[in-house]
């Protein structure tokens, strides 16, 4: 393997193509597409602030490098890349690329990252500024996870998470088979429009959760005072460990919780509009049909 140590590039494509490079205490300067098309590479200490460096490259590994706001947009089109111990400053990083694994990395601008990506592992990551993380990708797990930014995981697929505080607007719309664990979840009108969506033992906030969803599952979860009008139109099988403060025209499935604040069933209810809503002392009692 070729070894590149305390150097500076910079212009366009300095390193491009090479198979088999190793480099040490690099820095990246100004400029467009440094090791574009390379292969086996390793960057360890190293600096980036030119664009696009590791596009349509195969089998890569990152490690305590930090990619300045100029190196934006410098993770697409890949395949095969390691990432450890780095920050990233810079936006749209992350695009159209598959086998990718994050362990212990921060991106503190996280605009519009991870989008149409297969194949993710992220582990002790942290986000922020991420408006529209995780667009259309698929075959997610993450674990220790702490994010910040608005429409999230919009039509993602086939994603697990573990541990996680996710502020964020509209998150996981339209996404299909999401499981949730040990989790906190806050921001308003949540999964709508959801398929195969999972809570286990989370903490959800935000008013109009979980509305439209088809296949709804929570399991021991707790819901925040602001968590209103939950469930519109959502089939849904969930058990609240405390107060419900309101649900409103459950279409179909069983919601039992501690109580709740108030159980809204009109006119525009959906069929088959079969719901049964209980709490947990009287759990025979429907109290749908009383409202």
């Amino acid at each position: 393997m070729e070894v590149i140590k305390n150097q500076y590039f910079e212009g366009e494509r300095p390193l491009y193509a090479k198979k088999g490079l190793r480099i040490e205490n690099v820095k990246i300067g100004p400029g467009e597409s440094s090791l574009k098309e390379g292969a086996d590479i390793e960057a360890e200490n190293c600096e980036f602030n030119g664009k696009y460096p590791f596009w349509e490259c195969r089998g890569f590994m990152v490690r305590g490098c930090i990619f300045r706001e100029g190196a934006r947009s410098a993770l697409w089109y890949s395949k095969g890349c390691r990432m450890y111990d780095s920050l990233i400053e810079a936006p749209k990083m992350f695009r159209r690329i598959s086998d990718v694994y994050l362990e212990n990395v921060r991106i503190p601008n996280a605009l519009e990252t991870f989008w149409d990506c297969s194949d993710v592992r992220l582990k002790n990551v942290e986000i922020a500024k991420a408006d529209y993380l995780f667009m259309h990708a698929e075959n997610v797990r993450i674990d220790d996870y702490r994010q910040s930014g608005n429409y999230s995981f919009q039509y993602a697929r086939n994603v697990e998470i573990h541990n996680a505080d996710i502020e964020s607007k509209d998150s996981f719309w339209e996404s299909e088979n999401v499981t949730i664990y040990d989790s906190r979840i806050n921001g308003e009108y949540l999964a709508w429009y959801s398929k195969n969506l999972r809570l286990v033992n989370c903490q959800i906030g935000g008013t109009q959760p979980l509305c439209y969803c088809e296949n709804l599952v929570l399991e021991n979860c707790t819901f925040d005072e602001d968590a209103d009008l939950a469930f519109e139109y959502s089939s849904v099988h969930a058990t609240v460990l405390n107060r419900v403060p309101s649900v409103k025209n459950p279409s179909s499935g069983s919601i039992v919780a501690e109580s709740f604040g108030e159980i809204i069933l009109d006119s525009n209810i959906k069929a088959p509009a079969n719901c049964t809503v209980a709490t947990f002392e009287e759990p025979g009692k429907n109290l749908a049909k009383l409202a």
